[in-house]
């Protein structure tokens, strides 16, 4: 795993929006970044989920968590612009985003793939997070130090056979954190960045994956130092990097 030990309040007084925040790897960087002392802004399209993950934080004492129920698959730019001014009102700027919601999509062939999947993939895994950055970026320059992280994969890094759409939305992810990262770079307080959570007890892997035996793989919670590191202090000077969430 990444090897780094989180101060207790390495996120105090941060205000970090997490995307997909309902369920798996969204929802326990959500948990991990409230129990460092974040305020988190709860980003899904399942409203019950986010208000269990809302409940938990309230539960253990952490600082009050905000929910946003959005559906980045049909939002549009003025949804963005929305959340964007009501953000600004309540918290007046942004620390972090972490990039986090995807769509697997199907397993099959490029030449038989269904277009309709094709777009929504695209829509969830690239065209939002590229509405969500434009639209939040002043209340990210209003930050001191503020940092952008977003989710990649091996199959982004180097496109694989029949992984479709999500290999082709991983391959641009990289590609929007490293513009992002090179346009901000001298212009701005904001870094980028993209971590690669690997092999991981999601419901997304085992339906990547059905023959596979989940508890032969780490969980959510077990891949947290590379999620804190990006998004607290001490990263700040790291810069268009993907990360891996574990060790090779």
């Amino acid at each position: 795993m990444f090897d780094y030990q989180a101060p207790e309040q390495l996120l105090k007084d941060k205000i970090i929006l997490v995307t997909g925040a309902g369920d798996g790897i969204g929802k326990t960087a959500a948990l991990t970044y409230a129990q460092h002392g974040a305020t988190v802004i709860l980003l899904g399209r399942t409203t019950k989920k986010l208000e269990a993950v809302y409940d938990t934080i309230e539960a253990k004492g952490y600082p009050q968590a905000a929910i946003v129920p959005l559906n980045l698959d049909g939002a549009s730019e003025h949804d963005f612009i929305e959340l964007a001014a009501t953000l600004k009102n309540e918290f007046g700027h942004l620390d972090g985003i972490l990039h986090n919601a995807s769509l697997l999509g199907e397993r099959t062939p490029l030449e038989t793939y269904d277009a309709e999947v094709f777009d929504q993939v695209m829509k969830v895994n690239v065209l939002s997070q590229f509405m969500l950055n434009q639209a939040l970026m002043p209340l990210l320059k209003a930050a001191p130090n503020a940092s952008i992280v977003f989710t990649t994969s091996s199959v982004g890094r180097k496109a694989r056979a029949y992984w479709g759409a999500y290999s082709v939305s991983k391959c641009a992810t990289e590609g929007m954190m490293q513009l992002l990262a090179d346009e901000l770079e001298s212009t701005s307080n904001i870094r980028c960045n993209a971590i690669n959570p690997g092999a991981t007890r999601t419901t997304m892997r085992a339906a990547a994956y059905p023959a596979e035996d989940p508890e032969t793989l780490p969980s959510p919670e077990e891949i947290m130092p590379v999620y804190l590191y990006l998004m607290g202090a001490d990263s700040e000077g790291i810069n268009g990097k993907s990360l891996d969430a574990q060790a090779k």
